[in-house]
Parts: C-alpha cells; structure tokens; sequence
C-alpha cells in the first residue's frame, strides 16, 4: 500500500536532535496528499500507533524504537506564502527559516522562532514559543487531517486550545500547514532582533545533541524550571553518556556512547529531586517515544 514512499525498520536517530534511538516499524515520506491518505488506510487497517516527525527537535525515541508508523511530511509540507501581513507556511518549514523570511520582508512578530530548531507543525501542536512569544500570538488557523475519518478542515486556532507548550492535537491530527497573523514593520529592525536572538542563545545555552528545554516551567514568567533545577545543584549530573548541560541546567545533553535509557533516566532523576525538594511536579517539553512505561496518546483531539 506504501510502495515506493516508506522504508520497514528505518532508524529514527538521524531524524531527531538527541540523534538516539531505535528504528521505525514503518517510516512513510508521502510526496502528496493522495499518499498521505494511503498512510491513513494504512494506519486503519494495521491498528498500527502513528506519529509525525517534524525536525525531532522535542523527541526522545526509545533504544527499542517505535513500533509504529513516523511519518514525516517534508517532500509535502514545505511552503511559504506572503500576503501583505497574512504567511501561511507549511507543516514541514522550518521555525528558523520562516522567521527569517518574515523579517527579510519586514513583518514583525515571528522574530522569536528564528532560534528553536523545530517545524511549523510541531510547533502549532506544542505552542512552541519563546523569547516572551509563541505561536498563539500569531496562529490564526491551521489546516489539520484526521488520520481516523480522513477529514480535513481549517481549524481556528482558538479551537486548537493552545496553552503554555500544548494544545488539544492528539497523534491522529497531522498539521498540514498553519496561518498567521503578524504586523507591519522595518526588515532591517526585524533583523537586528534576530541577530540578538541568535546572540543570545549561543551565549546561554548549549549546541550538540539535546532537546532544547527539557520540562516546561512551572510557574511561566515567574518561576523557571532552569531555577529549580540549578538551585538543587543538578549541573553536570550524569548517568552513563547523559548529563544536565553545565550551561543550562533545563537542558539534558547526550554525549558520546549516551543511550536514549541514559537521558530518560536523568530526566526522571531530576523529576524527582526537583519534585522531593521543592513540591514542583515538572511536567516534560520533550516526548517520549517507544519506552514501555508511557501511554500512548488516546486523546480525542480537536473536532474538525
């Protein structure tokens, strides 16, 4: 049924930023929307669980894999329209880049995604956000397909519920591409923010192979979860190839021989000492993928 644009047993590491790992069941690279249906089927028809790899910026995949369905959308989803104030972007376009195409034609209010590594659809599915932003401050609406029924609509974004890194999108909602809203302004102000952006973050977090902000901060805009982590101090706390970044303590690094086991069990680590010390059940950014103590998502997700 998936001849010709699916792959059995293909690595996840390389498609994610812990570049850890084990294999897809099936890995699916649908180049159209008629494909992209045919995954559905495929999906109804083998019970098979599914999930969209967007840039693998907020995963973390079991050393065992994912017995499943991934499905990227980055020969589908990867376009850019400007209409005077209105983008529309598709699901596969990277935070970064669309950031840059705004600012380049002088809209203002996307500058903050120029420094998360991730897509448009995950982003929408996250509210991914930053730099006093997020999606939600933009989003006007995004397309979304039910791999369930097959339906597919515009979905407002104030149906999408977005919160603070979340929203209502369960695993069958694939984002096909996202509507925003941003405000007139000056290409060469918009790019100057970006530079101090770019700055910024070079200067107070780390490169190599993490996930960017691992747990969601409690308390958003007064409490960090990087003050809590810090003021235990956790910095440098390791097992085996895994360790919370000495730069920023909300970050879990993986270095040479690490295993996916090895980040988890230092997220859970720090989980509990966080929670024992301070009351503060941190709840994770990042998502676990294929490790047998994690249910699945059985949300009913958005009605289209």
């Amino acid at each position: 049924m998936l001849d010709g644009f699916a792959t059995a047993d293909e690595p996840l590491a390389p498609h994610t930023t812990y570049k850890l790992g084990g294999p897809a069941a099936v890995f699916a690279t649908p180049r159209s929307f008629d494909e992209l249906r045919l995954v559905a089927a495929a999906m109804r028809a083998s019970e098979l669980p599914v999930m969209v790899v967007g840039r693998g910026s907020n995963l973390l995949v079991a050393d065992e894999g994912f017995a499943g369905i991934a499905v990227s959308l980055t020969e589908l989803a990867d376009h850019v329209e400007l209409a005077g104030t209105d983008v529309v972007a598709g699901a596969a376009v990277a935070l970064p880049v669309l950031a840059r195409r705004t600012a380049a034609a002088g809209l203002t209010g996307f500058e903050w995604a120029v420094g998360v590594p991730g897509s448009i659809g995950g982003a929408v599915r996250m509210n991914a956000g930053g730099h006093g932003s997020d999606m939600a401050a933009s989003l006007v609406s995004a397309r979304v397909l039910d791999l369930h029924s097959g339906h597919e609509a515009d979905v407002e974004a104030s149906r999408l519920h977005l919160r603070f890194r979340g929203s209502d999108l369960a695993d069958h909602q694939v984002v096909l591409q996202a509507t925003l809203s941003l405000r007139e302004g000056d290409a060469a102000t918009a790019e100057a923010t970006l530079a101090e952006i770019v700055r910024w973050r070079r200067e107070h977090q780390p490169g190599g192979q993490n996930a960017g902000s691992v747990f969601v901060n409690p308390v958003p805009g007064e409490l960090a979860a990087a003050q809590l982590i810090d003021g235990l101090g956790l910095r440098g706390f390791r097992i085996g190839g895994a360790c919370v970044s000495e730069k920023h303590a909300n970050f879990v690094q993986a270095e040479h021989g690490a295993t996916a086991a090895d980040v988890r069990a230092v997220m859970e680590h720090v989980r509990a000492e966080v929670y024992e010390q301070t009351g503060f059940l941190l709840r994770s950014e990042v998502r676990l993928v294929g490790f047998a103590d994690v249910e699945p998502d059985h949300r009913e997700g958005v009605v289209l």
